[in-house]
């Protein structure tokens, strides 16, 4: 993790099925209102995908390696968004690399993905899910014992830890909650603890339907403890899984 002069934090990370590298940042929402970021959060995430870029870049990864600065006219940053909502990123008229953004606890985050992968992000906090939260319209019971287990039994520790993954897959999926319902997510037991867990999501019913691409467990999580708060990040490996 480290810290630029304008108070932009950055995380890079490996799944530990090797797909990535991820970048992710956050800053402090320039104006917050009582639900979130203000009216610069446009320029809030500017901010944030050139910062990741110029990482990326630096990094010479097998996609990119070729963009040798993204500050210059020649690689002008769009981020456009399709009917969903899904952000997609445009240097010049190229499609960058995939882009995901969250908003919480005051800040707004963004995530790169540094390979052919899909990304979705998000931070849920604990204070959003009290004793009167519907658990079991959104939490299948084994996922949610298994979270207690890694919250040391706090259950909205635990449940801010699985809606933020199930927030991340549908983003990751492009389609959010309009085409995929909570429960049609299962996250699997998690693969590691070096300072948080990574999980393999399966989908079911007609979320597997609408996204074959999901089967054969290729969407993985890696959740990171926050403060008060659980950071998602979700990856999506479009590639073909193959059998032998």
């Amino acid at each position: 993790m480290t810290r630029d002069s304008q108070e932009i934090t950055v995380h890079v990370a490996r799944f530990v099925h090797q797909r990535g590298p991820v970048f992710c940042a956050s800053m402090p929402c320039a104006t917050e209102t009582f639900n979130g970021c203000g009216t610069n959060e446009a320029g809030d995430k500017y901010r944030l995908v050139s910062f990741l870029l110029d990482r990326l870049v630096a990094m010479e990864g097998p996609l990119w390696k070729y963009c040798h600065s993204t500050n210059g006219a020649a690689f002008p940053i769009q981020v456009v968004r399709d009917p969903l909502g899904r952000p997609h990123l445009l240097l010049g008229e190229d499609r960058g690399p995939a882009i995901s953004f969250s908003e919480g606890g005051g800040k707004v985050w963004a995530a790169l993905s540094g390979d052919e992968s899909d990304i979705g992000i998000d931070v849920a906090g604990t204070d959003e899910f009290n004793r009167k939260y519907p658990f079991h319209r959104v939490f299948h019971v084994q996922e949610l014992q298994h979270a207690l287990r890694l919250a040391d039994g706090n259950l909205e520790k635990a449940s801010a830890m699985l809606w933020s993954i199930k927030e991340a897959v549908v983003k990751a999926l492009g389609c959010a909650f309009h085409l995929v319902y909570p429960r049609q997510i299962y996250i699997y037991p998690s693969i590691g603890d070096d300072g948080g867990y990574t999980f393999p999501v399966g989908l079911s019913g007609n979320a597997l339907v609408r996204f074959p691409i999901a089967a054969g467990r290729s969407l993985w999580v890696l959740s990171l403890p926050q403060k008060k708060m659980w950071l998602s990040i979700a990856l999506l490996d479009r590639r073909p899984t193959y059998h032998g």
